[in-house]
């Protein structure tokens, strides 16, 4: 069996999800072809690191750089030159879109957000996903000559696996019209710690009052050489901009440790921050849901936690 996994990359850095999804194919299959539009040297041995027994490079004018109509034809082409088993891809904003665009072109079924891949039987697959922002996990079977999923982002973890790097180049016929929907430009941020990969995230919600509230957050997360974080309602309330949300609408984490101060925990929310290894929820109220689903909790004002942790933080430090 071999399984094809399309590889999410930024002007040759690789994606992480990508690197989940290269240790997903390889618990199905020792053949694992990663497809790379575009092509890129430090991808393709980022794969070959991560298990890729093949790297495909799609080379075409209109794959220098993010085109979801010409990624996805372009990988439906090799699909069907090369007939793999199954196609995977991460269950990121692009993955997903890159597979629905592959779906389309093949006109075969794909299952997003897969958490469990059960492959025993050859024919047909059992699939655990998520379903409902992750309110509800479906279980259904996937029955087709190629299998088309995405596995559910922090699913899996990513697992290194060394192997000799091989790598091949497919050029796929694309028309004019593929190209209409591509990234021409970008808006530069400040570089550094960002959500997706922060090993701590300080999260605030509702409780913390102001976005002046939020100044203790910043100095903890600083401390801990973190980011904050916030809830929707905080957006909703002007307190912080959109690109700090965490949640189902917002960044899904999935830090060492996420302190949610203040928050209360709606589903929307706990689907962006479930991933995370530990949870510790400060908040008044005890039966709070992200109280009760954290690891960890303590039940009190987070205007009077968070400064004393800082200081407990600093006094230990010297």
């Amino acid at each position: 069996m071999s399984v094809l996994v399309i590889i999410e990359h930024d002007r040759g850095a690789i994606a992480s999800g990508s690197l989940e999804a290269l240790t997903a194919a390889r618990t199905l299959s020792s053949d694992v072809i990663a497809a790379v539009c575009g092509g890129n040297d430090a991808v393709a041995t980022a794969c070959a690191g991560y298990g890729a027994t093949e790297v495909v490079d799609l080379v075409h004018p209109f794959l220098h750089d993010y085109a979801p109509q010409a990624w996805g034809e372009a990988v439906a082409q090799l699909v069907t030159a090369r007939q793999p088993d199954a196609v995977i891809a991460c269950g990121t904003d692009r993955g997903n879109e890159v597979l629905a665009h592959v779906s389309v072109s093949l006109d075969v079924a794909t299952v997003a957000n897969v958490l469990r891949i059960d492959a025993s039987s050859a024919g047909v697959w059992a699939l655990t996903r998520v379903q409902w922002g992750g309110s509800l996990l479906e279980d259904v079977t996937l029955d087709a000559p190629t299998k088309l999923l995405t596995v559910a982002h922090h699913a899996y973890d990513m697992v290194p696996s060394e192997v000799a790097e091989y790598r091949t180049t497919f050029t796929p016929s694309l028309e004019g019209s593929l190209g209409s929907t591509m990234v021409r430009d970008r808006v530069v941020r400040e570089a550094g710690v960002t959500l997706t990969t922060a090993r701590v995230v300080v999260g605030g919600g509702r409780g913390v009052g102001s976005p002046e509230g939020f100044a203790p957050l910043e100095e903890l997360a600083s401390l801990l050489g973190g980011v904050v974080g916030c809830s929707r309602a905080v957006t909703n309330n002007g307190w912080r901009n959109h690109t700090d949300q965490v949640g189902q609408t917002g960044t899904r984490i999935a830090p060492d440790i996420y302190l949610a101060c203040g928050i209360s925990g709606a589903i929307q929310h706990w689907v962006g921050a479930m991933a995370s290894k530990n949870i510790l929820a400060i908040n008044t109220d005890r039966d709070a849901n992200m109280v009760t689903r954290a690891d960890y909790a303590v039940i009190g004002d987070l205007h009077k936690v968070i400064p004393a942790i800082s200081e407990e933080i600093r006094r230990r430090r010297g």
